[in-house]
Protein backbone atom coordinates (compact mmCIF):
# COMPACT_ATOMS: atom_id res chain seq x y z
CA UNK A 1 0.00 0.00 0.00
CA UNK A 2 1.23 3.42 -0.69
CA UNK A 3 1.25 5.83 1.80
CA UNK A 4 0.84 9.68 1.70
CA UNK A 5 2.93 10.79 4.60
CA UNK A 6 5.61 13.51 4.47
CA UNK A 7 8.04 13.57 7.52
CA UNK A 8 7.00 16.43 9.84
CA UNK A 9 9.02 19.39 9.40
CA UNK A 10 11.86 20.00 12.41
CA UNK A 11 10.90 22.45 15.09
CA UNK A 12 13.19 25.75 14.63
CA UNK A 13 14.78 25.03 18.29
CA UNK A 14 15.97 21.42 16.69
CA UNK A 15 18.38 22.92 13.76
CA UNK A 16 21.62 22.81 14.71
CA UNK A 17 24.17 25.30 13.63
CA UNK A 18 25.84 24.59 10.10
CA UNK A 19 29.79 23.94 11.13
CA UNK A 20 31.94 27.03 10.24
CA UNK A 21 35.36 27.23 8.79
CA UNK A 22 37.53 29.84 10.61
CA UNK A 23 37.46 32.74 8.83
CA UNK A 24 34.54 31.85 6.28
CA UNK A 25 30.98 31.70 7.26
CA UNK A 26 29.35 28.46 6.88
CA UNK A 27 27.68 29.17 3.57
CA UNK A 28 31.17 29.61 2.08
CA UNK A 29 31.24 33.81 2.01
CA UNK A 30 31.86 36.56 4.23
CA UNK A 31 29.57 37.54 7.35
CA UNK A 32 27.26 39.87 8.17
CA UNK A 33 29.62 41.31 10.73
CA UNK A 34 32.62 40.71 8.50
CA UNK A 35 31.14 42.50 5.97
CA UNK A 36 30.88 45.68 7.68
CA UNK A 37 34.27 45.40 9.00
CA UNK A 38 35.98 44.69 5.08
CA UNK A 39 33.47 47.85 4.54
CA UNK A 40 34.62 50.32 7.47
CA UNK A 41 38.53 49.70 7.30
CA UNK A 42 38.74 51.66 3.41
CA UNK A 43 36.25 53.84 5.56
CA UNK A 44 38.80 54.72 7.72
CA UNK A 45 41.74 55.09 5.82
CA UNK A 46 39.71 57.40 3.53
CA UNK A 47 39.44 59.98 6.48
CA UNK A 48 43.10 60.78 6.25
CA UNK A 49 41.58 63.40 3.28
CA UNK A 50 39.62 64.72 6.29
CA UNK A 51 43.31 65.17 8.41
CA UNK A 52 44.79 66.82 5.32
CA UNK A 53 41.94 69.52 5.62
CA UNK A 54 42.15 69.71 9.39
CA UNK A 55 45.98 70.38 9.93
CA UNK A 56 47.42 69.58 6.56
CA UNK A 57 49.54 66.99 4.69
CA UNK A 58 51.27 64.58 7.68
CA UNK A 59 53.03 61.32 7.95
CA UNK A 60 51.58 60.99 11.44
CA UNK A 61 47.90 61.05 10.86
CA UNK A 62 48.53 58.83 7.66
CA UNK A 63 50.18 56.19 9.98
CA UNK A 64 47.71 56.33 12.92
CA UNK A 65 45.16 55.86 10.23
CA UNK A 66 46.46 53.01 8.46
CA UNK A 67 47.03 51.15 12.33
CA UNK A 68 43.54 51.58 12.90
CA UNK A 69 42.39 50.55 8.98
CA UNK A 70 45.13 47.25 9.64
CA UNK A 71 43.32 46.77 13.18
CA UNK A 72 39.80 46.53 11.77
CA UNK A 73 41.02 43.82 8.83
CA UNK A 74 43.26 42.01 11.31
CA UNK A 75 40.31 41.37 13.78
CA UNK A 76 38.09 40.40 10.78
CA UNK A 77 40.54 37.77 9.89
CA UNK A 78 40.27 36.45 13.28
CA UNK A 79 36.66 36.88 14.53
CA UNK A 80 34.22 33.76 14.99
CA UNK A 81 30.92 34.90 13.99
CA UNK A 82 29.65 31.05 15.36
CA UNK A 83 31.59 31.81 18.64
CA UNK A 84 29.68 34.98 20.96
CA UNK A 85 33.37 35.08 23.41
CA UNK A 86 34.76 35.37 19.79
CA UNK A 87 32.27 38.52 19.25
CA UNK A 88 32.91 40.19 22.29
CA UNK A 89 36.71 40.07 22.42
CA UNK A 90 36.51 41.90 18.73
CA UNK A 91 33.86 44.65 20.10
CA UNK A 92 36.47 44.99 22.94
CA UNK A 93 39.50 45.33 20.89
CA UNK A 94 37.74 47.54 18.03
CA UNK A 95 36.38 50.01 20.70
CA UNK A 96 40.19 50.02 22.53
CA UNK A 97 42.19 50.64 19.43
CA UNK A 98 39.41 53.00 17.51
CA UNK A 99 39.90 54.85 20.83
CA UNK A 100 43.83 54.99 21.06
CA UNK A 101 43.60 55.96 17.80
CA UNK A 102 41.24 59.05 17.71
CA UNK A 103 43.34 60.12 20.88
CA UNK A 104 46.26 59.99 19.04
CA UNK A 105 44.88 61.74 15.74
CA UNK A 106 43.70 64.44 18.92
CA UNK A 107 47.37 64.65 19.94
CA UNK A 108 49.28 64.48 16.44
CA UNK A 109 46.42 67.49 15.46
CA UNK A 110 46.96 70.08 18.88
CA UNK A 111 45.67 68.23 21.39
CA UNK A 112 43.03 70.47 23.16
CA UNK A 113 43.68 73.40 20.81
CA UNK A 114 43.07 71.49 17.82
CA UNK A 115 39.94 70.36 15.89
CA UNK A 116 39.35 67.05 16.45
CA UNK A 117 39.45 67.59 20.53
CA UNK A 118 35.77 68.97 19.75
CA UNK A 119 34.76 65.49 18.41
CA UNK A 120 35.83 63.32 22.26
CA UNK A 121 32.26 63.07 23.00
CA UNK A 122 31.13 61.53 19.17
CA UNK A 123 33.64 58.21 19.73
CA UNK A 124 31.67 56.32 22.46
CA UNK A 125 27.89 57.77 20.38
CA UNK A 126 29.44 56.31 17.07
CA UNK A 127 30.63 53.00 18.97
CA UNK A 128 27.54 52.46 20.07
CA UNK A 129 25.78 52.93 16.94
CA UNK A 130 28.76 50.08 15.34
CA UNK A 131 28.00 47.66 18.55
CA UNK A 132 25.07 48.25 19.78
CA UNK A 133 25.40 44.81 21.19
CA UNK A 134 28.14 45.07 23.82
CA UNK A 135 27.98 48.19 26.13
CA UNK A 136 30.77 47.75 28.14
CA UNK A 137 33.14 48.07 25.33
CA UNK A 138 31.56 51.17 24.33
CA UNK A 139 31.70 52.17 28.19
CA UNK A 140 35.41 51.44 28.49
CA UNK A 141 35.23 53.67 25.11
CA UNK A 142 33.90 56.50 27.22
CA UNK A 143 36.04 55.81 29.93
CA UNK A 144 39.42 56.11 27.97
CA UNK A 145 38.33 59.45 25.99
CA UNK A 146 37.20 61.29 29.38
CA UNK A 147 40.57 60.58 30.62
CA UNK A 148 42.10 61.52 28.09
CA UNK A 149 40.76 64.86 27.65
CA UNK A 150 41.01 65.66 31.35
CA UNK A 151 44.43 64.84 31.31
CA UNK A 152 44.83 67.43 27.94
CA UNK A 153 43.25 70.06 29.48
CA UNK A 154 45.24 69.71 33.05
CA UNK A 155 48.53 69.34 30.54
CA UNK A 156 47.74 72.76 29.12
CA UNK A 157 47.07 74.31 32.25
CA UNK A 158 43.07 74.87 32.05
CA UNK A 159 40.65 75.38 35.38
CA UNK A 160 39.56 72.74 37.32
CA UNK A 161 35.96 73.59 36.57
CA UNK A 162 36.87 73.21 32.43
CA UNK A 163 38.31 69.53 33.28
CA UNK A 164 34.89 68.30 34.98
CA UNK A 165 33.07 69.75 32.31
CA UNK A 166 34.37 68.14 29.21
CA UNK A 167 34.57 64.90 31.56
CA UNK A 168 30.88 65.46 32.75
CA UNK A 169 30.14 66.27 28.85
CA UNK A 170 31.95 62.93 27.42
CA UNK A 171 30.25 60.60 30.45
CA UNK A 172 26.95 61.81 29.71
CA UNK A 173 27.15 61.20 26.18
CA UNK A 174 28.64 57.24 26.74
CA UNK A 175 26.05 56.95 29.35
CA UNK A 176 22.70 57.95 27.13
CA UNK A 177 24.70 56.03 24.14
CA UNK A 178 24.89 52.73 26.65
CA UNK A 179 21.26 53.43 27.61
CA UNK A 180 20.42 53.57 23.99
CA UNK A 181 22.11 50.39 22.47
CA UNK A 182 20.46 48.64 25.91
CA UNK A 183 17.57 49.59 24.30
CA UNK A 184 18.11 48.76 20.85
CA UNK A 185 19.10 44.96 22.08
CA UNK A 186 15.83 44.52 24.63
CA UNK A 187 13.70 45.23 21.06
CA UNK A 188 15.79 43.31 18.95
CA UNK A 189 15.55 40.37 21.02
CA UNK A 190 11.83 40.88 21.78
CA UNK A 191 11.66 40.97 18.35
CA UNK A 192 13.50 37.99 17.49
CA UNK A 193 11.07 35.76 20.42
CA UNK A 194 8.32 37.08 18.46
CA UNK A 195 9.84 35.67 15.17
CA UNK A 196 10.57 32.55 16.87
CA UNK A 197 7.29 32.15 18.70
CA UNK A 198 5.66 32.90 15.20
CA UNK A 199 7.91 30.10 13.14
CA UNK A 200 7.16 27.49 16.12
CA UNK A 201 3.31 28.19 15.67
CA UNK A 202 3.84 27.75 12.30
CA UNK A 203 5.77 24.45 12.67
CA UNK A 204 3.33 23.06 15.62
CA UNK A 205 0.41 23.60 13.13
CA UNK A 206 2.00 22.03 10.03
CA UNK A 207 3.26 19.15 12.02
CA UNK A 208 -0.42 18.83 13.58
CA UNK A 209 -1.76 18.81 10.27
CA UNK A 210 0.99 16.11 9.26
CA UNK A 211 -0.30 13.95 12.05
CA UNK A 212 -3.48 14.22 11.16
CA UNK A 213 -2.57 13.24 7.20
CA UNK A 214 -0.52 10.34 8.13
CA UNK A 215 -3.58 9.04 10.49
CA UNK A 216 -6.25 9.41 7.58
CA UNK A 217 -3.79 7.73 5.11
CA UNK A 218 -3.00 4.80 7.66
CA UNK A 219 -7.12 4.68 8.31
CA UNK A 220 -7.30 4.72 4.13
CA UNK A 221 -4.70 1.74 4.15
CA UNK A 222 -6.16 -0.36 6.75
CA UNK A 223 -9.93 0.30 5.15
CA UNK A 224 -7.65 -1.21 1.39
CA UNK A 225 -7.02 -3.93 3.36
CA UNK A 226 -10.90 -4.92 4.37
CA UNK A 227 -11.86 -3.99 0.82
CA UNK A 228 -12.87 -7.60 -0.70
CA UNK A 229 -13.83 -8.69 2.82
CA UNK A 230 -16.31 -5.00 2.86
CA UNK A 231 -17.52 -6.17 -0.96
CA UNK A 232 -18.24 -9.61 0.11
CA UNK A 233 -20.03 -8.84 2.97
CA UNK A 234 -21.96 -6.04 0.95
CA UNK A 235 -22.78 -8.85 -1.70
CA UNK A 236 -24.34 -11.12 0.45
CA UNK A 237 -27.63 -8.89 1.56
CA UNK A 238 -27.84 -7.52 -1.70
CA UNK A 239 -27.80 -10.98 -2.72
CA UNK A 240 -31.01 -11.90 -0.91
CA UNK A 241 -32.28 -8.39 -1.68
CA UNK A 242 -32.54 -9.22 -5.35
CA UNK A 243 -33.62 -12.59 -4.74
CA UNK A 244 -37.03 -10.90 -2.60
CA UNK A 245 -37.55 -8.17 -5.33
CA UNK A 246 -37.28 -10.83 -8.08
CA UNK A 247 -40.21 -13.34 -5.66
CA UNK A 248 -42.18 -9.72 -5.44
CA UNK A 249 -42.20 -8.80 -8.87
CA UNK A 250 -43.77 -11.79 -9.88
CA UNK A 251 -46.00 -12.53 -7.34
CA UNK A 252 -47.17 -9.18 -7.72
CA UNK A 253 -47.55 -9.50 -11.49
CA UNK A 254 -48.71 -12.81 -11.66
CA UNK A 255 -52.42 -13.66 -12.74
CA UNK A 256 -53.21 -15.12 -9.22
CA UNK A 257 -56.44 -13.65 -7.19
CA UNK A 258 -54.79 -15.06 -3.79
CA UNK A 259 -51.21 -13.43 -2.84
CA UNK A 260 -50.19 -14.60 1.12
CA UNK A 261 -50.02 -11.57 3.06
CA UNK A 262 -48.04 -13.43 5.96
CA UNK A 263 -45.22 -14.57 2.95
CA UNK A 264 -44.92 -10.74 1.71
CA UNK A 265 -44.43 -9.15 5.19
CA UNK A 266 -41.90 -11.67 5.84
CA UNK A 267 -40.23 -10.31 2.31
CA UNK A 268 -40.03 -7.25 3.01
CA UNK A 269 -38.91 -7.87 6.59
CA UNK A 270 -36.01 -9.53 4.98
CA UNK A 271 -35.43 -7.31 2.46
CA UNK A 272 -35.68 -4.06 5.26
CA UNK A 273 -32.95 -6.15 7.34
CA UNK A 274 -30.70 -6.37 4.31
CA UNK A 275 -31.06 -2.64 3.56
CA UNK A 276 -30.36 -2.04 7.15
CA UNK A 277 -27.54 -4.37 6.76
CA UNK A 278 -25.87 -2.58 3.79
CA UNK A 279 -26.47 0.73 5.22
CA UNK A 280 -24.84 -0.08 8.71
CA UNK A 281 -21.56 -1.23 6.70
CA UNK A 282 -21.31 1.81 4.73
CA UNK A 283 -21.88 3.99 7.34
CA UNK A 284 -19.12 2.42 9.60
CA UNK A 285 -16.80 2.48 7.13
CA UNK A 286 -17.80 6.48 6.39
CA UNK A 287 -17.63 7.57 9.95
CA UNK A 288 -13.74 5.81 10.67
CA UNK A 289 -12.50 7.08 7.09
CA UNK A 290 -13.48 10.50 8.56
CA UNK A 291 -10.67 13.29 8.97
CA UNK A 292 -11.51 14.85 12.77
CA UNK A 293 -10.34 16.89 15.43
CA UNK A 294 -12.59 15.80 18.23
CA UNK A 295 -10.88 17.07 21.53
CA UNK A 296 -11.40 13.49 23.76
CA UNK A 297 -13.98 12.71 25.84
CA UNK A 298 -15.08 10.11 28.51
CA UNK A 299 -15.89 7.43 26.34
CA UNK A 300 -17.53 3.67 27.24
CA UNK A 301 -15.49 1.04 26.68
CA UNK A 302 -17.97 -1.36 25.32
CA UNK A 303 -19.17 0.94 22.50
CA UNK A 304 -15.72 1.57 21.30
CA UNK A 305 -15.00 -2.20 20.84
CA UNK A 306 -18.27 -2.12 19.49
CA UNK A 307 -17.26 0.31 16.58
CA UNK A 308 -13.94 -1.70 15.98
CA UNK A 309 -15.18 -4.82 15.73
CA UNK A 310 -18.41 -4.35 13.31
CA UNK A 311 -15.37 -3.95 10.84
CA UNK A 312 -12.71 -5.94 11.97
CA UNK A 313 -15.49 -9.09 11.56
CA UNK A 314 -15.29 -8.18 7.32
CA UNK A 315 -11.98 -8.95 7.35
CA UNK A 316 -11.70 -11.67 10.66
CA UNK A 317 -15.09 -14.11 9.27
CA UNK A 318 -12.72 -15.82 7.27
CA UNK A 319 -10.16 -16.05 9.25
CA UNK A 320 -10.03 -16.96 12.67
CA UNK A 321 -12.80 -16.79 15.27
CA UNK A 322 -13.40 -13.74 16.86
CA UNK A 323 -14.26 -13.18 21.09
CA UNK A 324 -14.67 -10.30 23.15
CA UNK A 325 -14.90 -9.90 26.54
CA UNK A 326 -15.61 -6.71 27.53
CA UNK A 327 -17.61 -6.08 31.05
CA UNK A 328 -20.49 -3.36 30.77
CA UNK A 329 -19.16 -1.99 34.13
CA UNK A 330 -16.13 -1.05 32.72
CA UNK A 331 -15.02 2.79 33.79
CA UNK A 332 -15.34 4.86 30.62
CA UNK A 333 -11.69 6.43 29.46
CA UNK A 334 -11.15 9.88 28.14
CA UNK A 335 -10.08 9.28 24.54
CA UNK A 336 -11.09 10.41 21.10
CA UNK A 337 -13.50 7.84 20.28
CA UNK A 338 -12.49 7.33 16.66
CA UNK A 339 -9.28 7.43 16.94
CA UNK A 340 -9.40 4.59 19.97
CA UNK A 341 -11.62 2.34 17.54
CA UNK A 342 -8.86 3.18 14.60
CA UNK A 343 -6.47 1.76 16.97
CA UNK A 344 -7.89 -1.21 17.77
CA UNK A 345 -9.41 -1.87 14.59
CA UNK A 346 -5.36 -2.02 13.45
CA UNK A 347 -4.34 -4.16 16.09
CA UNK A 348 -7.66 -6.91 15.28
CA UNK A 349 -6.80 -6.81 11.51
CA UNK A 350 -3.11 -7.26 12.04
CA UNK A 351 -3.86 -10.62 13.45
CA UNK A 352 -6.05 -11.22 10.94
CA UNK A 353 -3.16 -10.96 9.06
CA UNK A 354 -0.74 -12.83 11.14
CA UNK A 355 -3.36 -16.35 11.70
CA UNK A 356 -3.77 -15.79 7.96
CA UNK A 357 -0.24 -16.17 7.15
CA UNK A 358 0.18 -19.38 9.48
CA UNK A 359 -2.79 -21.12 7.27
CA UNK A 360 -4.57 -23.57 9.60
CA UNK A 361 -8.14 -24.16 10.87
CA UNK A 362 -8.18 -23.39 15.04
CA UNK A 363 -7.26 -19.75 14.74
CA UNK A 364 -8.71 -17.37 17.72
CA UNK A 365 -8.80 -13.53 17.86
CA UNK A 366 -9.68 -12.51 21.53
CA UNK A 367 -9.98 -8.60 22.85
CA UNK A 368 -10.55 -8.57 26.73
CA UNK A 369 -10.94 -5.93 28.59
CA UNK A 370 -10.52 -5.68 33.04
CA UNK A 371 -10.42 -2.94 35.35
CA UNK A 372 -7.21 -2.98 37.32
CA UNK A 373 -7.11 -0.25 40.14
CA UNK A 374 -7.35 3.23 38.54
CA UNK A 375 -6.32 1.90 34.84
CA UNK A 376 -8.68 0.48 32.26
CA UNK A 377 -6.79 -2.56 30.71
CA UNK A 378 -7.61 -3.66 26.76
CA UNK A 379 -6.04 -7.00 25.66
CA UNK A 380 -5.99 -8.07 22.26
CA UNK A 381 -4.65 -11.44 21.96
CA UNK A 382 -4.21 -14.23 19.22
CA UNK A 383 -3.36 -18.01 19.22
CA UNK A 384 -0.99 -17.19 15.71
CA UNK A 385 2.49 -17.53 15.69
CA UNK A 386 3.35 -14.62 17.43
CA UNK A 387 6.71 -12.41 17.53
CA UNK A 388 9.57 -13.42 16.35
CA UNK A 389 12.44 -12.53 19.12
CA UNK A 390 14.01 -10.09 16.28
CA UNK A 391 11.00 -8.28 15.91
CA UNK A 392 9.72 -7.65 19.21
CA UNK A 393 12.32 -4.69 19.59
CA UNK A 394 11.40 -2.58 16.72
CA UNK A 395 8.17 -3.12 16.59
CA UNK A 396 6.66 0.13 17.10
CA UNK A 397 9.10 1.71 14.96
CA UNK A 398 7.88 3.79 11.70
CA UNK A 399 8.20 2.24 8.44
CA UNK A 400 8.88 -0.90 10.18
CA UNK A 401 6.90 -3.93 8.50
CA UNK A 402 7.55 -7.84 7.87
CA UNK A 403 4.40 -7.60 5.60
CA UNK A 404 4.80 -7.12 2.22
CA UNK A 405 4.66 -3.98 0.14
CA UNK A 406 1.03 -5.14 -0.78
CA UNK A 407 0.12 -5.39 2.62
CA UNK A 408 1.93 -2.88 4.82
CA UNK A 409 3.11 0.49 5.58
CA UNK A 410 5.08 0.08 8.85
CA UNK A 411 2.94 2.96 10.17
CA UNK A 412 -0.11 1.50 11.75
CA UNK A 413 1.52 0.41 15.45
CA UNK A 414 3.79 3.42 15.40
CA UNK A 415 0.79 5.23 14.68
CA UNK A 416 -1.96 3.37 17.40
CA UNK A 417 0.85 3.91 19.98
CA UNK A 418 1.24 7.59 19.13
CA UNK A 419 -2.61 7.48 19.38
CA UNK A 420 -2.99 5.77 22.46
CA UNK A 421 -0.19 7.96 24.04
CA UNK A 422 -2.20 11.04 23.07
CA UNK A 423 -4.97 9.89 25.49
CA UNK A 424 -2.43 9.12 28.05
CA UNK A 425 -2.20 5.86 27.53
CA UNK A 426 0.36 2.54 27.09
CA UNK A 427 0.35 0.37 24.23
CA UNK A 428 3.38 -2.35 24.62
CA UNK A 429 3.51 -6.04 22.67
CA UNK A 430 4.69 -9.09 23.82
CA UNK A 431 4.41 -13.07 23.35
CA UNK A 432 1.47 -15.42 25.16
CA UNK A 433 3.14 -18.11 27.52
CA UNK A 434 0.89 -20.48 26.02
CA UNK A 435 1.80 -19.00 22.29
CA UNK A 436 0.93 -16.07 20.14
CA UNK A 437 0.68 -12.49 20.74
CA UNK A 438 -0.97 -10.09 22.77
CA UNK A 439 -0.91 -6.13 22.72
CA UNK A 440 -1.97 -4.64 25.76
CA UNK A 441 -3.10 -1.17 26.08
CA UNK A 442 -3.80 0.75 29.70
CA UNK A 443 -5.75 3.73 30.02
CA UNK A 444 -6.25 5.89 33.07
CA UNK A 445 -10.05 6.44 34.38
CA UNK A 446 -11.33 8.56 32.54
CA UNK A 447 -12.05 11.08 36.19
CA UNK A 448 -8.75 10.14 36.74
CA UNK A 449 -7.07 11.47 33.45
CA UNK A 450 -9.41 14.52 33.41
CA UNK A 451 -8.42 15.14 37.22
CA UNK A 452 -4.21 14.69 36.09
CA UNK A 453 -4.78 17.07 33.01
Amino acid sequence: MLSLDVPPPKLPEQAGPLPATPGVAASGRWGPRRKMLLWLSPAVLSQYALDVLAMGPGLEALVIRAVWALSVVLSALRMDEHSASSQRLHTAFQCTMGSLCFIALVLVSGSCDGVYFQFFPCLPLLLCLVYPQDSLSVTISGALCSASAAGMLWMAGRPVSQLLLWGGIIVTVTFVGAYGASEFRKVQRAENEGRLERARREALESLAISERRRAHSEKLATIGQLAASVMHEINNPVAFIGANLDYLEREVLSERREISREELAEVFRETRAGVERVRQIIGDLRGFSRMDAEEPTECAVADVVSDAVRIARLRLRHVARLEVDIPEELPPVLAVRRRLAQVLLNLLVNAGDALEARGHEGSEVRIIGRCEGARVVLRVEDNGPGFPPHVLPRLFETFFTTKGPEKGTGLGLALSRELVEQCGGTLVAENREEGGARLRLEFPVGSTARAAS
